[in-house]
């Protein structure tokens, strides 16, 4: 199993922890030792599973959206997006839970047209006003099909740091990655109006793999 390039500095940290904890646990508690090793383990290897990189197989798209992340569908709903597109948009929101994986990638192809890193508050990422409140990065894309598409990492009650690798006037393209969130998160797309959504709520979904709407040239 591959391992995301963002593990490494919690997997070391995490590790001396588990080693330390371990040995004065064994050391003190003796017999008992055991019974605080083993969750500890357990831990451990779910941040191994947390930091996975599948291997998928990614097209090339122009008329899908792609869903950004694996998670489940919370939200689709007709909404103001005020930083970047200024008018009404269709939001479709994708909850991701410390077991998914986190990998951030594009919905559509196209070109970087707008970045922006906003501080905030770490509200839990399924409330409705982490989207506008809670820490997080905005990004637009022209996509090939000549539409505006916005999307939004949210850093929920559990993540605590956002990555993004990309910058305006680089190229997108869908299903391919530019980001990551870790334990616990959010990402809002913002489409237009005229956009085919072909998601459900409550749909769990495969980033890179499944659509989740259509926009027509």
């Amino acid at each position: 199993m591959k391992l995301h390039k963002e593990s490494k500095g919690t997997l070391i940290v995490a590790g001396i922890a588990f080693t330390v904890i371990s040995i004065l646990s064994v050391y003190f508690l003796e017999m008992w030792g055991l019974a605080v090793v083993l969750p500890l383990l357990i831990i451990y290897g779910l941040i191994f599973w947390f930091f996975r990189v599948p291997n998928r197989d990614i097209l090339n798209h122009k008329e899908n959206v792609i869903a950004p992340v694996d998670g489940k569908v919370v939200m689709i709903k007709q909404v103001e997006e005020t930083e970047f597109i200024q008018g009404k948009a269709i939001q479709v929101s994708i909850f991701m839970s410390p077991l998914n994986v986190h990998i951030c990638r594009f919905p559509v192809s196209g070109d970087v047209i707008y970045k922006k890193y906003h501080p905030g508050k770490y509200l839990v990422a399924w409330h409705e006003k982490s989207s506008t409140e809670n820490e997080r990065t905005t990004i637009a894309v022209q996509s090939l099909t000549n539409h505006i598409v916005v999307f939004r990492q949210i850093a929920g009650y559990v993540a605590r740091r956002i990555v993004f690798n990309c910058n305006e006037g680089d190229t997108a393209k869908a299903g391919h990655e530019f980001g990551f969130i870790k334990f616990g998160s959010r990402m809002d797309v913002f489409l237009p109006l005229d956009a085919e959504i072909t998601c459900k709520i409550g749909q769990k979904t495969k980033g890179g793999i499944d659509t989740i709407a259509k926009m027509n040239a």
